[in-house]
């Protein structure tokens, strides 16, 4: 599994959230309710899926019954990728994706979590909301529709061992990820030597000394206990981790317009809950880290070398058709303004 999930996944189990409205007792639907079979990999119990339910018991309301969501979590559903082939093959509706599975629907996404791009959320969301119709036709155009975005910590650059610029990590074993273009991209652009496992091969790889590098969020590091092996990170980070929640055109066209809207409407309330969440838990996981014996790399002393590494990487994702120059160019112009 690519690691990208994991933030969406482990660690948003620090709060019961809940979903404005009222979870009332629905009325009697008149006619059979539509059910969307929506799929977490995140665990029974923790925040991600409380919220699922919440957002479920609201949609009902809101719709006088007439839609619900069945809810599937944990590891019953595969990987990230299954939950996007099994919408394909129609045993699931809808699912929580991360970086990975929306890549699958639409590979031109992974432009928003192009090395140095989009680093800060005010910046993410401005070129969402300026490239919105322009997105939303890439996830359209691969059968899906957008329910809401969703975001799961900073990328940051972890090692093992003292550094100051991408030029002492030059040869070191560092995490690319499994399918993952834009760790694999980045990795290369540092000068690290890019090893290529899932996320369960990271704890194992530091212990062993195969890996030296991690680019991960905070969130991640704590959750997985990378941290005890890991002894710097940079002060900044590379990207932010994006996902969604998204549902097959299909499945979406057999609502009536007034319950598409409550769908989308109840959606974004829900995805905004997890998103303020998440900030706040990769902010203090962030503080953990440094009080638990981390070294921060001020990497503003050095930027001009990261900021050379990361439009390098993002340069080399467009050469190689992961997403197209004018859609890099767009995305570029709309995080300066």
């Amino acid at each position: 599994m690519q690691y990208s999930t994991y933030p969406l996944i482990l660690t948003l189990t620090l709060a019961a959230l809940f979903v404005p409205g009222a979870p009332a007792v629905s009325q009697v639907p008149t006619v059979p309710a539509t059910t969307i079979r929506i799929a977490s990999l995140a665990p029974p119990g923790s925040s991600f899926v409380k919220v699922l339910k919440a957002w479920s018991r609201t949609l009902q309301k809101e719709t006088e019954g007439r839609v619900e969501l069945r809810v599937f979590s944990g590891s019953s559903e595969g990987s990230d990728r299954d939950l996007v082939k099994r919408i394909k093959a129609g045993k699931l509706d809808a699912a929580g994706v991360a970086t990975t599975g929306l890549s699958m629907v639409a590979p031109e996404l992974q432009v928003l979590t192009a090395p140095g791009l989009l680093t800060d959320d005010a910046q993410l969301d401005r070129a969402r909301e300026k490239l919105d119709a322009r997105l939303q036709k890439l996830i359209e155009d691969g059968g899906y529709k957008l329910l809401a975005w969703g975001d799961g910590g900073k990328n940051r650059v972890f090692s093992s061992t003292e550094f100051s610029t991408p030029a002492d990590l030059a040869g070191k074993p560092g995490w690319a990820g499994k399918d993952n273009a834009v760790g694999l991209a980045y990795a290369k652009a540092l000068g690290a030597n890019p090893v290529r496992v899932g996320a369960s091969g990271v704890f194992p790889g530091l212990k062993e000394g195969t890996l030296e590098v991690v680019p991960a969020s905070a969130m991640a590091a704590v959750a997985f206990q990378w941290y005890t092996k890991l002894k710097y990170v940079t002060s900044s980070n590379f990207n932010i981790i994006v996902g969604g929640s998204i549902i097959s055109k299909k499945k979406f066209n057999e609502l009536s317009k007034a319950d598409q809207k409550t769908l989308l409407d109840t959606a974004k309330r829900a995805a905004s809950k997890l998103d303020q969440i998440v900030a706040r838990d990769d902010a203090r996981a962030y503080q953990t880290l440094l009080g638990r014996g981390i070294t921060e790399v001020d990497t503003a002393t050095n930027q001009a070398a990261w900021d050379a590494a990361a439009k390098k990487a993002r340069e080399q994702l467009a050469q190689r058709g992961v997403y197209s120059k004018s859609l890099l160019k767009t995305v570029e112009a709309a995080a300066k303004n």
